[in-house]
């Protein structure tokens, strides 16, 4: 018994007649026939009474055709799953990122995808929040990791929100007696600030929670990614509004949390009219599956809370 012969049985059942059935089964008449009459020989019973040119079923045909629609639904069930498994064996997932996070958090989350999902290829952009939209929009990237509010108007993006973390003032420690409990806004009117180049949501949080305490910002260095920008700070080149994560694990700086306090959120996002891949998928539940570890065994970083799914 095959499950073309299977197949064809069905057709015939369903139509009722043979010359219909090879027609929606794209296959010539007289070898849907003998497919048929084989079925019935390996069986040991006829499946069909020819009569007058009225096609019925048997008794015998009856009791198979249930179990031989399972048969190609089971068997259609396992070609899915088998061919979903062996895409991502051999997938992709395109991940753009903000520097902040790329610092942070993502690299122990993207071990782990890569230890569930060693043959699926990562490719990641790192990049501002403005840039990795526009990516997101040109279908260069499947998943961003972005922060919230979208500085885009474009509606076909779905966000959401995974992360929520305090944004505190960057130091040198080496220049810093004691650990200050806070910083104001208002201080850095007197403090030269190493600022983002354009793009990042990081140089606009700055520049805008400034200009509400009613001063412009006077730059030290401007134009450095997250990398050099910490860098010139630990330097003594002056202070950054960074978010609190990447100040874990860099003794040469300290963060004070910044009065009033700044907060940022961030988003998992990816278009709203293309299906994420299965490997993308697999990627969004690793890292969900993460963040919730992490945050029952207390190991996120200082200032940094996992958001609820719903």
């Amino acid at each position: 018994m095959q499950l073309q012969q299977l197949a064809y049985f069905v057709a015939v059942a369903e139509s009722r007649h043979f010359t219909h059935a090879a027609e929606r089964m794209r296959v010539a008449q007289p070898s849907l026939s003998k497919q048929i009459k084989t079925l019935e020989t390996d069986l040991g019973a006829p499946l069909f009474s020819r009569a007058r040119g009225n096609v019925t079923l048997t008794p015998a045909g009856e009791a198979l055709l249930p179990l031989a629609r399972r048969m190609l639904a089971d068997a259609d069930t396992a070609r899915r799953e088998v061919a979903e498994l062996a895409g991502l064996r051999r997938g992709r997932v395109r991940l753009g990122a903000t520097p902040s996070l790329c610092a942070g958090l993502l690299a122990d989350a993207l071990a782990r995808f890569h230890h569930d999902y060693p043959g699926v290829e990562i490719q990641v952009e790192e990049g501002g929040s403005r840039d990795l939209v526009r990516a997101l929009a040109r279908g260069q990237l499947d998943l961003a990791l972005i922060i919230l509010p979208l500085q885009s108007d474009d509606p076909s993006l779905v966000t959401e929100e995974i992360l929520s973390e305090h944004l505190v003032v960057a130091q040198p420690a080496h220049l810093t007696t004691g650990r200050r409990t806070h910083v104001r806004i208002d201080e850095l009117r007197r403090r030269p600030l190493v600022m983002f180049r354009r793009g990042y949501d990081l140089r606009e949080a700055t520049l805008n929670a400034c200009r509400q305490a009613g001063f412009e910002p006077r730059f030290a260095v401007e134009g450095g990614e997250m990398d050099a920008v910490l860098r010139f700070v630990e330097a003594g080149l002056g202070v950054a509004v960074v978010p609190s994560m990447v100040l874990d694990g860099r003794p040469g700086l300290v963060g004070a949390p910044l009065l009033p306090g700044l907060r940022r959120t961030v988003a998992l996002a990816h278009r709203k009219d293309v299906e994420p891949t299965r490997a993308a998928q697999a990627f969004r539940a690793v890292l969900l599956g993460f963040l919730d570890e992490a945050t029952r065994e207390g190991t996120l970083p200082e200032g940094v809370e996992a958001l609820p799914q719903h």
